[in-house]
């Protein structure tokens, strides 16, 4: 009998830093067929706990490989994620889509997605996903349609595929125009346990939730507009 033809391998780099909206894109991904490379950044955050929140994610979905690359953007600082500044608590949230906080890090995704472009050169992948989204978030400039327009486009510029036209470069940002709720709805359609996941800026030592920072607050709206259960364990107040 003929052997049958096995479909090519889709090989994707995926940014995961243990939060919900990474864990969400990482189900999304290998729901649609792509074999995950997953990358990590310790840079230096003061909540690190999401390094770990990123390698029990990985483990559960059996991604392909899990790289935690180590970059310690402390030495500029700029951020209150990478210096002593205090993280912002209990802001409204009008006013998160206004301006660019004390959280934002320089030029992070920027840095992330340069790693990501690498890898996927060595991997031959052609795809890269991350897990931006535009309508609940904190006012990142680099979570922006026009900037991922603009990194792609670059990335095109920049490497032999794209150059040669032989496999050129996609930023996959299928979260982009979601909001947490139909976030949070998706990945429980796709079995994704949140318990697995961080979202906090400024977590205790052991990984318990402040409640007060921007990425709580917007967390637990989230859950209370999708109606279900937040599984995140918060600070007692």
């Amino acid at each position: 009998m003929p052997s049958q033809s096995r479909l090519p391998i889709r090989r994707a780099v995926l940014l995961l830093s243990g939060g919900l909206d990474s864990t969400t894109l990482l189900a999304l991904a290998r729901r649609d067929g792509f074999e995950i490379h997953a990358l990590t950044f310790r840079y230096g955050q003061r909540h690190a706990s999401e390094v770990e929140a990123a390698r029990r994610v990985a483990y559960v979905f059996g991604v392909a490989e899990h790289v935690v690359a180590d970059i310690d953007l402390r030495m500029f600082g700029g951020s209150a994620l990478t210096s002593d500044v205090a993280v912002p608590k209990d802001r409204p949230l009008d006013e998160m889509g206004h301006g660019i906080p004390i959280t934002y890090v320089p030029a992070r995704n920027t840095i992330f997605l340069s790693f990501a472009l690498a890898w996927a050169e060595v991997l031959e992948s052609a795809d890269i996903f991350i897990g931006v989204n535009a309508l609940d978030y904190s006012g990142y400039p680099d979570c922006r349609p026009e900037y991922i327009a603009a990194f792609e486009r670059m990335a095109n510029l920049a490497t032999r595929a794209g150059v040669e036209g032989t496999r050129p470069i996609t930023l996959r940002t299928p979260l982009l125009n979601l909001g947490k709720r139909d976030i949070i709805q998706l990945g429980l359609s796709l079995g994704v346990d949140y318990g697995l996941t961080t979202s906090c800026y400024d977590p205790l030592t052991d990984g318990v939730a402040c409640g007060h920072c921007d990425a709580c607050l917007l967390r637990k709206k989230g859950f209370a507009d999708a109606g279900v259960r937040d599984p995140t364990r918060y600070v007692s107040t």
